[in-house]
């Protein structure tokens, strides 16, 4: 009890509460109008206190208008002068129009502070129990306002809970998709200047011995930026609304042939699909080329002397396998994610893989070079957690 206490008193005010708009002007202009036809018309209102009443009802409709940025402000306004009220008339005003008053605690638990509410709530429950020990309510009187009282509060909290959870819903959105974009730069963004960074360390390492493959390393490295501009590009129009941005279709298994090349200098890259390609799901499709274009940078960056790098998909009935291997030279443990400042590809491709219920695992050959392992769902099935990578997985390559 005493933490359910604590939890309230430090309830912090509902954000950015509605400021007054067109409604809340309609809602006055309607209210009033039924305020002074009751108070004029009504028979059974005592002549001598209508005028009285009439006055004190028309000068509460305006808190209405502040019941949401001022809530506590307004209840005690209302409820003090409505409980001051019955020592002057000697009865309660039976305005039934009166009855707009019930918005106010409705919007005092709806969006003040805990001690708002606590001290808003002990105004209204003081009032009616004023107005019960001075005989103008009966039993059935007094247990109808805390039935009201207590079906505002209920309301005003399911109202209540139902935005803040749609709130943290929306701020877990928004940082789904941030990491979504962090991972799309990674994979393609980075990937095109980490290609462009070993293309031209190749060329200055050739110039003199052989200007052409210098050449050579300057026209990927321009193709490589010119890609690169053009991805940063859609991004950015995507994430500003400035245009649609132009969405080409997601790469996907075919695309990884791509990968393959022989042109100096660098490692030769083999690319070999195996198996039923077809009918595989975009969203496994697109995570096995991310998952190998990564991995084929992670080689050219870290594989010292390596000369050769091995892509290959298998897919059959039940799953879709990745194995990129290199014959770089055996020594250290290769640089990993979480112990390299900067460097995630390990944990994102870790992650990629068990989005979609696979598992990536990557670590040394028995003889030399380095494997990255992926198999992933045929249907790419989705579970809770992220696919288990063997130990050697992370402390694998980074990029």
């Amino acid at each position: 009890m005493r933490e359910l206490l604590r939890s309230v008193w430090t309830e912090p005010r509902a954000p950015d509460p509605p400021v007054r708009v067109w409604r809340d002007w309609a809602l006055v202009g309607m209210v009033a109008p039924l305020v002074i036809l009751e108070g004029l018309f009504r028979p059974d209102l005592p002549v001598s206190t209508r005028g009285y009443a009439l006055t004190v009802a028309l000068a509460l409709v305006p808190t209405l208008l502040w019941r949401r940025t001022r809530p506590l402000p307004m209840v005690a306004i209302a409820f003090t002068t409505t409980g001051v009220a019955p020592l002057l008339l000697g009865h309660e005003p039976d305005l039934v129009s009166g009855a707009f008053l019930l918005l106010l605690p409705y919007a005092l638990f709806r969006w003040g502070s805990g001690p708002e509410m606590v001290a808003g709530g002990a105004i209204v429950l003081g009032k009616i129990c004023l107005s019960a020990a001075l005989g103008h309510l009966g039993l059935a009187d007094v247990v109808a306002g805390f039935a009201v009282m207590f079906a505002a509060l209920a309301l005003a909290t399911t109202f209540r809970y139902r935005a803040r959870l749609w709130a943290r819903g929306l701020d877990q959105a928004k940082l789904r998709e941030r990491e979504r974009l962090a991972r799309d730069l990674h994979d393609t963004v980075a990937h095109h200047v980490s290609a462009m960074a070993i293309r031209a360390q190749a060329g200055i390492a050739v110039a003199q011995a052989r200007p052409d493959a210098a050449v050579d390393a300057l026209r990927v490295i321009e193709a490589e930026a010119t890609r690169a501009l053009a991805e940063m590009r859609t991004m950015v129009r995507a994430l500003r609304h400035a245009e649609p941005a132009e969405l080409a279709p997601s790469p996907g298994i075919p695309e990884i042939a791509g990968l393959a090349s022989r042109a100096a200098p660098g490692p030769v890259v083999d690319v070999e699909l195996l198996g039923d390609l077809d009918g595989i799901p975009s969203t496994v499709g697109t995570a096995i080329y991310r998952l190998a274009q990564e991995s084929v940078t992670n080689a050219r960056r870290h594989a010292r002397h390596a000369t050769r790098i091995e892509v290959r998909v298998a897919a059959d009935a039940g799953s879709v396998r990745l194995r990129v291997s290199d014959d770089g030279d055996p020594g250290p443990v290769r640089p990993t994610g979480p112990t390299v400042p900067g460097r995630f590809g390990i944990v994102g491709m870790t992650e990629r893989a068990g989005l979609l219920g696979g598992t990536c695992e990557a670590g040394p050959n028995p003889d030399r070079g380095w494997t990255v392992a992926v198999a992933l769902p045929r249907t790419g099935t989705p579970t809770g957690t992220a696919g288990t990578a063997g130990t050697a997985g992370t402390a694998g390559t980074a990029g």
